[in-house]
């Protein structure tokens, strides 16, 4: 089928393909060119900026709009995908000349390559037969293709043997690719080849880039971390070279590819100027602390910063400090982790000495004198030795011992690296703070939870405290909005000890505190909570618990947004998950009744038809211990149902008003599962007694059923005894607003007052 026509932008273009790029680009050009637009998608130098000049920046913005229309009115569906989202018409011309320009093509213009100088590469394409084997395919290494084909193998004879007879065939480069054989050697990740030939390579060669900018340090950084050491310790000018795409030294690849035994010692080798240069204002640095962040690899980013502490305010390649990439991760600390009681008590029981950073350990082991019962004693301990190391590895797997380890030593180094930032803002002023990456840092502290690194940057200075946002919005009220309650907690805690009074702040949208209580949770925290009743419950919880820290005329206040008092807002946010509440309660509440109704017909009817039967006007089996059993069971079953149906039908009748939730319907939901839990297992109860007296001379077979009867118990509690715990939980229970509940005080020394 022919090419469609587009004919809104230029007369007669057929629509971009993946067939059609070299006649497409060549029009296009032309048009561009009629228009006077070709600078747009020519020029190298970056586009003019607002603060630069109004004028200049709105005619470039409008040229820009006008190329970037027409490449995208050119695509067609199958190439439309490879410049979406680019706003740049120089990207998007880029982009399609990447994708789709025929090689050929590519290898005659040089600037697409342009950090390879052209004539080191072997380019005379056109009909050179060189670079044509005998069956006509192409061929990148026309000069040394045997030595290229040992390598290729993996023969280091033949390869050893050719290189002394041609030694400059260690440098011949690939004409497409630019590579060379130890480019090769890596890619296809065989180390004792690669070896072999940087032995034969010297250091110049070994900073030859292929056509995409790459040493083979780069490519061995990602597959062949032993060959990158070998690299190293020939040429150590390579540590400070940074290699495309992304412009990164050895060190942050070997991060980038997860391969940190080799990011130790490349750090360890690494000049530290490379690392802390100003041409790049440390940009390097902050990308290393955050690969350390982010892989949980702390102890180069903790030597790092005790040796350049200015480093926390310096910002990587996303344009983040240290400081704010530390603030976004609760989980580095031990605080935003939870283990249950069997780990909390090992994690409690390991000690971890205060890190180091990067540090040589050697052990020095001197031989003792012949003895012939100290060899025969250590030889009874080197045969027992790997028992005992296999067992106790399988002690630490089986009680996750190694991870627990683990995981402290993350929060020790977390901790240390946060205490060496915060240094770095003790002299520092509340206007200095203001709108600065300090700024930042603190309210994605508070928005993520990080109580602990909020307890250490304000012991380092409390003048933070006085920090607000844009709006006028203190951290104390942002924690309401953002239903952080560890950070709720610890500010209710410090502005007590700091004798600081914040809770009658208004924003500059007259908000109070209780304000950003009656608005509705994150969807993020709402999700953490089960079910829609708990979701209200803890909504009432928390307008609840600020509404007794604020001031009584503060009650009242109307904001300027919404025109409406803090209770106002809490209904209207709130009335969509209330009516949710009202729906999944009554679902609930209607099938349990069921249940329950069912159970209490059915122990009724059992009491009057007694296993056995009835002789002279007494069951048979009444001086049978089993029978009490099953008669208790009975009566117990039928009373427990019977208030578990009155209780759900309770909370059908119920209101449904906004405290209701708070207290209320919780307790009747509680009370109604819980009798209705107990009836179901007093039922099976009677009903397995009853199989006692019935099959007294088969018990074989009555084991087996009691097994079965025992189902629906155990179903029951894997569907809803949890929820029911949950529910009286948070009913009942300690609640999330106890300040300090752990009873550790919190200390703030060296503490700044206002």
């Amino acid at each position: 089928m022919a090419a469609a026509i587009v004919p809104s932008v230029i007369a007669n273009l057929k629509v971009l393909s993946h067939d059609n790029y070299e006649d497409w680009s060549f029009r296009f050009k032309t048009y561009l060119l009629a228009e006077d637009l070709w600078e747009v998608v020519e020029g190298t130098s970056e586009p003019p900026r607002r603060e630069h000049g109004e004028a200049e920046f709105m005619v470039w913005r409008k040229n820009n709009a006008k190329v970037l229309h027409a490449i995208q009115s050119c695509c067609g569906d199958d190439t439309y995908f490879f410049i979406r989202g680019i706003s740049r018409a120089k990207d998007a011309w880029d982009a399609l000349a990447e994708k789709l320009k025929p090689a050929d093509q590519a290898l005659e213009n040089t600037e697409v390559v342009p950090l390879i100088p052209h004539e080191e590469l072997n380019t005379g394409l056109t009909r050179n037969e060189d670079h044509y084997n005998t069956n006509g395919d192409f061929n990148e290494f026309p000069h040394h293709q045997p030595f290229i084909d040992a390598v290729a193998k993996g023969d280091c004879d033949s390869a050893k043997k050719y290189l002394t007879l041609h030694r400059e065939a260690i440098r011949e480069r690939g004409s497409l690719s630019g590579s060379t054989a130890l480019h090769m050697a890596v890619s296809m990740e065989n180390e004792y080849m690669a070896k072999e030939l940087v032995e034969w390579m010297t250091e110049e060669d070994l900073e030859i880039e292929d056509a995409n900018g790459v040493t083979a340090l780069a490519l061995a950084t990602l597959v062949a971390p032993e060959v990158a050491r070998c690299i190293i310790e020939k040429n150590k000018r390579l540590l400070c070279i940074p290699c495309n795409p992304l412009k990164m030294i050895p060190l942050i690849k070997a991060c980038h590819g997860g391969h940190w035994e080799l990011a130790r010692y490349l750090y360890s080798v690494t000049p530290l100027e490379a690392l802390t240069s100003t041409q790049d204002n440390c940009r390097t640095s902050a990308d290393l602390i955050s690969h350390c962040f982010s892989s949980k690899e702390l102890d180069i980013a903790l030597d790092l910063i005790q040796r350049c502490p200015n480093l926390a305010f310096a910002t990587n390649s996303t344009g983040k400090s240290p400081l704010q990439e530390l603030a976004c991760m609760p989980s580095l600390f031990s605080s935003g982790t939870h283990l249950g009681f069997w780990q909390q008590w090992i994690y409690n029981s390991i000690n971890i000495p205060h890190a180091s950073g990067i540090s040589d350990v050697r052990m020095d082991v001197q031989k003792q004198a012949n003895d012939p019962v100290n060899d025969q004693r250590g030889r009874i301990i080197l045969s027992v030795m790997p028992f005992l190391r296999g067992l106790v590895s399988t002690l630490r797997k089986l009680f996750g011992i190694d991870h627990i380890y683990k995981l402290k030593q993350i929060h020790v180094q977390s901790l240390e690296v946060l205490q060496g930032i915060c240094k770095m803002t003790e002299g520092l002023s509340l206007k200095q703070m203001q709108g600065s990456s300090v700024h930042t840092a603190l309210f994605k502290a508070v928005e993520h939870g990080n109580d602990e690194f909020l307890r250490q940057l304000f012991t380092a200075n409390t003048l933070a405290l006085g920090i607000y946002d844009e709006n006028a919005k203190s951290m104390f009220q942002f924690s309401i909005e953002c239903r952080q309650e560890k950070v709720y907690n610890f500010f209710h805690e410090f502005t007590r000890i700091m004798n600081v009074r914040t809770e009658s702040r208004v924003d500059k949208f007259n908000n109070t505190l209780l304000h950003s209580a009656a608005r509705l949770s994150p969807p993020a925290q709402l999700k953490q909570i089960p079910c829609a009743a708990m979701q209200m419950q803890r909504e009432l919880q928390w307008f609840k618990d600020v509404e007794k820290i604020v001031p009584a005329k503060f009650l009242e206040v109307v904001n300027y947004t919404d025109g409406m008092t803090a209770r106002d807002l809490f209904t209207k946010n709130h009335k969509e998950l209330a009516t949710e509440c009202e729906r999944s309660m009554k679902a609930t509440a209607t099938s349990c009744t069921v249940v329950g109704a069912l159970i209490v017909t059915i122990m009724f009817i059992a009491v009057f038809s007694v296993p056995g039967g009835i002789k002279a006007g007494y069951p048979v089996f009444l001086n049978k211990r089993i029978f009490m059993v099953f008669i208790v069971a009975d009566v117990f079953s039928l009373f427990s149902s019977t208030t578990s149906v009155v209780t759900f039908l309770g909370i059908l009748n119920s209101r449904y008003a906004e405290e209701d939730f708070l207290k209320s319907l919780p307790t009747k939901m509680v009370i109604g599962l819980f009798t209705l839990f107990s009836s179901i297992v007093t039922m099976m109860i009677a009903f397995s007694s009853t199989l006692f007296l019935m099959l007294d001379s088969k018990k074989w077979i009555v084991v087996p059923i009691i097994l079965l009867a025992s189902v629906p118990v155990v179903s029951f509690v894997w569907m809803q005894f949890f929820l029911l715990v949950e529910i009286f939980i948070s009913t009942y229970g300690g609640g999330i607003f106890a300040v300090n509940k752990k009873g550790k005080p919190w200390s703030f020394g060296s503490l700044r007052l206002f």
